[in-house]
């Protein structure tokens, strides 16, 4: 039987950015049956799927019910939906990776033949970042630096695998890259005063490790490229830096380093901002959404999701960038009532 490419399982749907992604890609696109998996299935959930990702058994449902295109919302850190996805050439977006479990996975599709499109969406908010890049800056050869710079709300809402994943890792190194050489850093140092928009001025911000720090070195070649945070409060913003600093965080315990980040909010905006340097001249865009980095997430995913539908047989390894053309893609970001784009 053919599978059909309007029929699309969200693995996650229930969680924070997969609820609001189910419910944006329904409003846009009410063609699409959309199916929700998940471990632990509420009552009533209308095409709800139990899909574990880490009991491959599970994934039975995903042929019965002849789905073509998997969203990852859920970690899989042993990658077994990514390994059934190729072996069953269905096309596969994964937005959960951190960069350890990003270079695992690519890795593992190396040397194996793809006949359906794996698309990494694993960046800051759902792969936003190179796209805004190149929309700064076309000629990608001539780029000698980038630099994101994220404004974190604390009282935003926030998913409890990323308070997690920063409990387990904020005492790791983490891979930088200046000037094509390899740099060991730690998140909540060597801090740099920047100067936000949308009104939030001038903040200290402080190393941060996300997957955009690879991709756009590893994959496009950039010699520099470095990641700033700064928290919505100026006293969290320091205070993690003194902790990092006098190596707190080595000798705290999991369970404490969990509790010190999972501040989850009812909702604030998101700001994030891009710079491009290419030797002559540096260039910034700034992204804020006003419904909070689960609503972007979500959102951005979605205009990937719909990139992927209408590609029909394209094969192979792709991240999210390479889906679109930048200006296209600004140009739907800003098709959202609550996002707002600036360029100077």
């Amino acid at each position: 039987m053919q599978r059909l490419k309007n029929r699309i399982l969200v693995v996650g749907g229930k969680g924070l950015v997969g609820n609001k992604l189910v419910k944006l890609l329904k409003a846009r696109n009410p063609a699409v049956e959309i199916f929700v998996g998940s471990r632990n299935l509420s009552p009533g959930l209308t095409n709800g799927l139990h899909i574990d990702v880490n009991n491959p058994a599970s994934f039975s449902a995903i042929a019965e019910h002849n789905i073509q295109l998997i969203v990852l919302c859920a970690n899989d850190n042993s990658n077994h939906m990514l390994n059934y996805c190729i072996e069953n050439s269905l096309d596969y977006i994964d937005i959960t990776k951190p960069t350890p479990d990003l270079e695992k996975a690519l890795m593992f599709t190396e040397d194996k033949s793809i006949n359906s499109q794996i698309v990494f969406s694993s960046g800051w908010m759902g792969g936003l970042v190179s796209s805004l890049v190149f929309l700064l800056e076309p000629q990608r050869e001539s780029i000698q630096e980038v630099k994101l710079f994220v404004y974190y709300s604390v009282n935003d809402q926030a998913g409890v695998s990323s308070a997690h994943f920063m409990a387990a890792h904020v005492a790791n190194p983490f891979k930088g890259y200046v000037k094509n050489k390899l740099v060991w850093l730690k998140h909540f140092l060597d801090s740099e005063n920047y100067s936000y928009s949308f009104g939030i001025g001038k903040r200290q911000s402080y190393n941060f490790d996300t997957p955009d720090l690879y991709i756009l070195h590893k994959a496009e070649g950039i010699p520099t490229v470095q990641v700033k945070m700064t928290y919505n409060s100026k006293f969290v913003t320091w205070l993690l830096g003194a902790f990092q600093s006098i190596k707190l965080f080595d000798v705290l315990s999991l369970s404490m380093r969990r509790l010190i980040f999972s501040a989850n909010g009812k909702g604030d905006q998101t700001v994030f901002e891009v710079l491009v340097d290419n030797g002559k001249e540096s260039k910034t865009v700034a992204i804020q959404d006003t419904l909070g980095q689960a609503h972007l997430t979500a959102f951005s995913t979605v205009l990937h999701i719909e990139s992927v539908l209408k590609t029909g047989q394209k094969k192979g390894v792709f991240f999210s960038h390479q889906l679109h053309q930048p200006k296209d893609f600004m140009n739907q970001l800003k098709s959202a009532e609550t996002i707002k784009i600036t360029m100077c």
